[in-house]
């Protein structure tokens, strides 16, 4: 069985496109035409998850966390979803990417067989480690590459990422398509987090364009597309299939893959 997606857009543009992941089949009657294209940057063009992954894995084994967490999956289980609830506070202003980037790796490690202080200190050194392996690991997601330098020739692209903003930086210029955006915002040097609209106001003015010019492709809904949603602006969820849509997520346009942003663009052209 494979999905198909009913996208609704906006009331002005009340029609659809159906998006099979098996068939690529679009059917589209009239579409909008933008000025600008936004994009994040983790898991939407550059592989975070896998970089992720690897890293982790690399830490597990090097202080032996085995002495915590009998199989690596059992200090994934500790580790993912006090992660998640840590970035989903960052966003929303209530810790700092201090207290993020510490606690994160503090907190799964309570109970080892060290100091308190010993303890803290290895939360600190195992966090820098952790930076150092996901440049390592760095990787673009499979057509990256093609979808940027495509979209580069006919829109201003602007990145917004609420990533730390000494790794982000290594992955834009190791990735060779940092020439290809016009602007780059990332939160901790603009002051404001996704899903804030006031990153995604920053953006619409960095590029002189009103809100309903612009499109945000994002993976993450409630960072990217809630944000996206806030501000005015369109958006294209990119996602994971194999996650249940929650009530109340919807977008503009949802796609199974980065790829299909090519599609939704090629339709919008021809409506201008």
């Amino acid at each position: 069985m494979h999905a198909i997606f009913l996208l609704p857009l906006q009331p002005k543009w009340r029609k659809f496109i159906a998006i099979s992941n098996k068939t690529s089949r679009f059917v589209a009657i009239k579409m909008k035409h933008y000025k600008a294209i936004f994009l994040d940057w983790d898991d939407t063009i550059g592989d975070w998850t896998t970089a992720e992954h690897k890293a982790l894995q690399d830490i597990y084994a090097t202080y032996r966390l085995n002495r915590l967490y009998p199989t690596f999956e059992d200090y994934l289980n500790a580790y993912k979803p006090y992660n998640l609830e840590l970035w989903g506070m960052y966003g929303r202003g209530e810790v700092t990417k201090e207290k993020l980037h510490f606690e994160r790796f503090y907190r799964p490690m309570v109970g080892l067989p060290v100091t308190a202080d010993g303890l803290r200190d290895l939360a600190h050194e195992i966090g820098s480690e952790f930076l150092r392996l996901t440049n390592k690991y760095f990787c673009l997601l499979p057509d990256a590459e093609r979808v940027v330098k495509y979209l580069a020739a006919k829109y201003p692209l602007t990145i917004i990422s609420n990533g730390f903003k000494e790794v982000q930086y290594y992955k834009f210029e190791h990735s060779g398509l940092a020439p290809y955006f016009a602007h780059t915002l990332i939160s901790e040097e603009v002051g404001i987090n996704k899903p804030q609209p006031g990153i995604f106001q920053v953006a619409l003015e960095r590029n002189g364009i009103t809100a309903d010019e612009a499109v945000m492709v994002g993976d993450s809904y409630s960072s990217d597309i809630a944000g996206a949603k806030a501000a005015g602006i369109d958006q294209i969820w990119i996602r994971d299939e194999r996650l249940a849509i929650k009530e109340g997520e919807t977008a503009t346009y949802i796609i199974p893959k980065l790829i299909d942003v090519l599609k939704i663009v090629n339709l919008t052209q021809l409506n201008k």
